[in-house]
């Protein structure tokens, strides 16, 4: 499932990251965001979400929301 699935509150794991963009890749990675790591979606917003990963709240956009799939 993507992030943009996940249900508000739940905490995830982040099981893969499908971008083809290595910037982008390098950007998420020094958010903390990559696979293994726990991740929280704390509201829907339109247009994306927020989310929380480590000590951060994050808002990423739709698009990025859908690369990231999640387990848990």
């Amino acid at each position: 499932m993507t992030l943009k699935d996940a249900l508000e509150g739940k905490e995830y794991i982040i099981s893969a990251i499908e971008t083809d963009d290595e910037e982008l890749d390098s950007f998420l990675f020094s958010l903390g965001c990559y696979e293994g790591e726990p991740i929280t979606v704390i509201a829907h917003r339109r247009g994306g979400c927020t989310v929380s990963i480590k000590d951060g709240r994050y808002n990423i956009d739709a698009q990025l929301a859908e690369a990231i799939i999640v387990e848990g």
